[in-house]
């Protein structure tokens, strides 16, 4: 009889991401890693010194796991480019409800005292500026605007995920050019 495979953290990582799809994060634990993998807790601890280790490591896997939906949701839509980023944030909310409750509201790494602090996250600036080009303002007004969309969009979004609120995209895309109009013109 060939030996069993051995556990890998890519496996691990994998099965943390069903259980936390079916379940919610609240369910992951050693044992119903392990049990999912249908081995012992050894395994687990053998890749992972403890379970705060596998949710750092997890929360990055599951971030890689949201940017590869966005792209994959650019491919699969035709809206308007500057639509492209709220829509497929509040398409991921609905769609991957326990991973959005996880990444941006429970864990969100974005410490915010006040509004201008969303810039201090990685990539927001970047992600403005773009912004900014492609609705045709300048750089420092774009910056205004993107944040007044993500805090529109982020509240949306988290509606969707508890339950709250549903639309359909052609909704959702009229609602969002309707706010970003009294911006824009």
């Amino acid at each position: 009889m060939p030996p069993k495979p051995k556990i890998t953290k890519d496996m691990i990582l994998n099965t943390v991401l069903e259980i936390t799809q079916e379940m919610g994060f609240d369910a992951v634990n050693a044992r119903s890693v392990a049990s999912k993998l249908e081995c012992s807790t050894r395994p687990i601890f053998t890749c992972y010194e403890n379970m705060e280790e596998l949710k750092k490591d997890f929360l990055e896997f599951a971030f890689e796991y949201y940017e590869r939906y966005v792209s994959n949701y650019s491919i699969s839509v035709n809206i308007k480019p500057y639509l492209f980023l709220p829509l497929s944030y509040i398409s991921f909310a609905k769609e991957e409800t326990h991973l959005f409750k996880l990444l941006f509201i429970n864990d969100m790494d974005l410490d915010m005292s006040e509004a201008n602090d969303f810039y201090k996250e990685h990539g927001n600036e970047e992600k403005a500026k773009s912004f900014s080009e492609m609705v045709g303002v300048q750089s420092e007004r774009g910056e205004k605007i993107f944040l007044d969309l993500f805090l529109y969009t982020h509240g949306i979004a988290v509606l969707t995920a508890t339950g709250k609120l549903s639309f359909d995209c052609g909704d959702l895309e009229k609602m969002l050019t309707n706010f970003l109009s009294t911006f824009i013109g």
